[in-house]
């Protein structure tokens, strides 16, 4: 995998998909799998929501990858602060557009290459780590641990391996770390994404100096709350 090429795709596709990302969270269009199969997505989505609601807030909160403010909208309404950094100039304007809060501060920028100027008591993310390419991984995470006041905590959701998850005309995922994306207009990108074991990923956290937990919500979604501690 060339890192550098797949990432600049990467950020290519998701401002190409602005306008259409939301039909994959909300089951509309090509990824319409029957109203049996929304049902149970919307059901493992409202278990993590709960969980976001509950454990992060009255916080600073820095949400990396905030896309179109599906979750920024969660974390406005329970937080004192959010600084939201996507690298997609189109997704923010539609999260600003939803969100419409003045507790939510945004910033345009390549997460891979930003630094925040200031600490924070949560870092969010959702389905942000799964396109961080294997060779960046730790870099990542010692981004994220950088980001945080001493105590703090990054929670995070993400994609299980389900192919009834993506589109009906994508292929099938695997485990290869990359997959073959298709916009509605026709255009293909390739992409990074990684699909963790919640089990495997909480060890590997908890190597790196994390505790804390990751679970699955059914079998769509993973999401964890993890504290990092400082040698």
């Amino acid at each position: 995998m060339d890192e550098k090429q797949i990432v600049e795709g990467q950020i290519a596709y998701y401002r190409a998909r602005a306008d259409e990302y939301d039909q994959w969270f909300l089951r509309q269009g090509r990824y319409d799998q029957g109203p049996e199969h929304r049902a149970r997505w919307f059901q493992e989505l409202a278990i993590v929501e709960i969980a976001l609601r509950g454990e992060v807030r009255d916080a600073d909160v820095l949400e990396l990858a905030c896309g179109t403010g599906l979750w920024t909208r969660h974390l406005a309404e329970t937080n004192a602060r959010v600084v939201a950094v996507d690298a997609s100039p189109e997704v923010l304007a539609i999260n600003r557009a939803r969100v419409r809060s003045a507790n939510v501060e945004y910033v345009e920028a390549d997460i891979f290459s930003w630094k925040p100027t200031g600490t924070f008591d949560v870092v969010f993310f959702s389905f942000w780590l799964s396109h961080v390419p294997p060779g960046q991984f730790d870099a990542f995470w010692d981004g994220v641990r950088v980001a945080l006041r001493p105590g703090g905590r990054a929670f995070f959701v993400d994609s299980l391996l389900e192919q009834s998850s993506t589109a009906r005309d994508h292929g099938l995922l695997d485990q290869s770390g990359v997959v073959r994306r298709r916009l509605n207009d026709g255009r293909e990108f390739e992409i990074v994404k990684v699909f963790y074991d919640p089990a495997e990923l909480e060890h590997r956290l908890l190597q790196r100096g994390w505790s804390g937990w990751v679970r699955a919500a059914g079998t769509f979604f993973l999401h964890g709350l993890v504290r990092a501690h400082r040698g």
